[in-house]
C-alpha cells in the first residue's frame, strides 16, 4: 500500500488511512514509513461536510446581522458617495482584496472608482485622490497602521472618508466621517482567527453601499451594457442590431407574390436563412414563411398552393423584435415560442434584418467537461 497524495480527493483518503494497519509500516518514495491511523487524521467525510455547512452558517449569519445594524449612517455613507467625483477605495491584507471587489463594483454600477494600497499611498499614489473624491476604508479592527498613516493627510485635504470597521470606538472608527459598524463577529474557522464571516460582513456592506448608490442614481440596463461590453454579458446586452444578419443577407418579398415567385426570385448566394421575410405595399413586415412551411406543402401534396399568393399560407403577424432591443430579450422570445428565426424591423415595423438561431451559438450558456 502506498500513502495517497493530497490531490487525491477526501473520501478515497479516507478509505485508504481507515484500512491501515495500526502503525504498520509502509513503504513511501523507497522509505519505510509508519502508516497513518484513525487518530493522526481525525475527520470522517461526514464532519468535513459538516464543518464546511458550519462555515456557511456562520458567514451567512455574519451577513444577515449587518441588515439590522444599519441606521442614518448608511445614509450619510450613500450621500458622500453621490457627491463625490470618485470613490477611492482603501484596505490592507483580505480588507485590500474586498476593497478592490468593492472598487470594480462600484465602477461598473455608475460610481467612479478605483483602489488605492494604503502602502503605496507614501510613495506617490497619494496623487491619485483628487480634492472632490471620497474615500472608503476598509478595516475590521479599525488599528491597521497603513490605514491610520493616512488619516492626516486627508484630513489636511479635506477628503471625507468612509469607515468599514468593527465598532466606532476604535481608531479609524474616531477618525472617519461616517463609520459604517459591522459588530463583534467570531470568525468561522475552528481557530476563530482567518478572516471569514467578517470579511463576508464587510463585502455584503460594501456591496449595499455600491447598489444603493446604483439604485438612487438611476442606473439602467444600457447604463450597464455600456460598461460590460465584453463576455458572455456583453453579448446579452448588445443589441439586436449589433447581432442580426443585414437586410442584404435575407430573402425579402412582396405578400401578394404566389410561392413560386418568391422562392426563384428570392434566391440568393451562399449561406441563406431559414426563411423568407414578407412585406405588404407600404414595405412593412406582414408574415414570414419558412423552409419549414415549404417542406410541409410538399408532405401534405398541396402543389397547388405553389401558385397562389404567398399571403394565402404566411405566418401572419409573426413575432419581431425592434432594433434597439436587448439580445437577451430576442433570446427569451425566441426560445419562449420555440422559433428559429425572428424578423428586426424599424419603429414603421419594416424589416431591418433578422436573427437566426444558427446565429446565435455564441449567446448559449458554455458547458464545461
Amino acid at each position: 500500500m502506498t500513502l495517497p497524495n493530497q490531490t487525491t480527493p477526501l473520501s478515497l483518503r479516507l478509505t485508504d488511512y481507515q484500512r491501515a494497519e495500526p502503525r504498520a509500516s509502509l513503504r513511501v518514495n523507497g522509505s519505510l514509513a509508519l502508516a497513518p491511523t484513525q487518530e493522526d487524521f481525525p475527520f470522517s467525510t461526514l464532519e468535513a461536510l459538516e464543518f464546511a455547512r458550519h462555515t456557511l452558517r456562520r458567514e451567512s449569519e455574519a451577513i444577515l446581522g449587518q441588515t439590522e445594524r444599519l441606521d442614518e449612517r448608511f445614509c450619510r455613507a450613500v450621500d458622500l458617495i453621490l457627491g463625490c467625483d470618485a470613490l477611492v477605495v482603501t484596505g490592507m491584507g483580505k480588507a485590500g482584496l474586498i476593497g478592490r471587489k468593492l472598487s470594480a463594483t462600484f465602477s461598473s454600477t455608475g460610481t467612479p472608482s478605483h483602489f488605492l494600497h494604503p502602502g503605496e499611498a507614501f510613495h506617490g499614489d497619494l496623487g491619485s485622490i483628487r480634492s472632490h473624491d471620497a474615500v472608503l476604508a476598509l478595516s475590521y479592527s479599525g488599528q491597521t497602521e497603513e490605514i491610520k498613516r493616512l488619516f492626516v493627510p486627508l484630513q489636511t485635504r479635506r477628503i471625507p472618508v468612509i469607515a468599514i470597521v468593527s465598532s466606532a470606538d476604535t481608531p479609524l472608527g474616531r477618525a472617519a466621517n461616517v463609520t459604517l459598524e459591522l459588530g463583534a463577529i467570531e470568525e468561522a474557522d475552528h481557530l476563530h482567527l482567518a478572516p471569514s464571516a467578517t470579511a463576508a460582513a464587510m463585502l455584503a456592506v460594501g456591496d449595499a453601499l455600491a447598489l444603493t448608490t446604483s439604485q438612487i442614481r438611476g442606473f439602467r440596463t444600457e447604463d450597464f451594457a455600456r460598461f460590460h461590453p465584453g463576455g458572455a454579458l456583453g453579448r446579452r446586452l448588445s443589441h439586436a442590431r449589433d447581432c442580426m444578419r443585414d437586410l442584404s443577407q435575407c430573402r425579402v418579398w412582396r405578400d401578394d407574390a404566389t410561392v413560386r415567385e418568391v422562392f426563384v426570385a428570392a434566391r440568393m448566394p451562399g449561406r441563406r436563412s431559414g426563411a423568407v421575410l414578407l412585406v405588404d405595399a407600404q414595405g412593412r413586415l406582414s408574415g414570414i414563411f419558412t423552409d419549414s412551411d415549404l417542406a410541409k406543402l410538399f408532405e401534405t401534396r398541396s402543389d397547388y398552393v405553389f401558385d397562389q399568393p404567398i399571403n394565402s399560407v404566411m405566418t401572419r403577424r409573426p413575432h419581431a423584435i425592434a432594433s434597439d432591443a436587448y439580445m437577451n430579450e430576442a433570446i427569451a422570445l425566441m426560445s419562449a415560442h420555440k422559433i428559429s428565426e425572428l424578423p428586426v424591423v424599424d419603429e414603421q415595423g419594416i424589416p431591418v434584418g433578422m436573427l437566426d438561431v444558427t446565429d446565435l451559438v455564441d449567446f448559449l450558456p458554455q458547458q464545461t467537461r
